[in-house]
């Protein structure tokens, strides 16, 4: 199904959606351990997971948020 095609409810839903809160903070400590050289092979594979998790919905997000202010449901974010 197209964004165009969904309910203001849905589209608000997306522009407002975030990551699963244990997602979020196991896709910190990872980043934390990379940073820190100490991740193991199982470890990247799973930071690499997590990674696109973020990012499919960060482009979710995104799209929610660029219908909604197309509809006039939000205020855009730059004037």
């Amino acid at each position: 199904m197209c964004i165009r095609d969904s309910s203001d409810t849905a589209v608000l839903a997306l522009a407002d959606s975030t990551m699963e809160p244990s997602d979020d903070l196991r896709l910190s400590e990872l980043l934390y351990r990379q940073q820190a050289e100490l991740l193991s092979e199982p470890e990247h594979v799973e930071l690499a997971r997590l990674m696109e998790v973020y990012q499919e919905g960060l482009l979710l997000k995104s799209e929610g948020l660029a219908e909604a202010v197309r509809r006039g449901l939000r205020s855009p974010l730059v004037s």
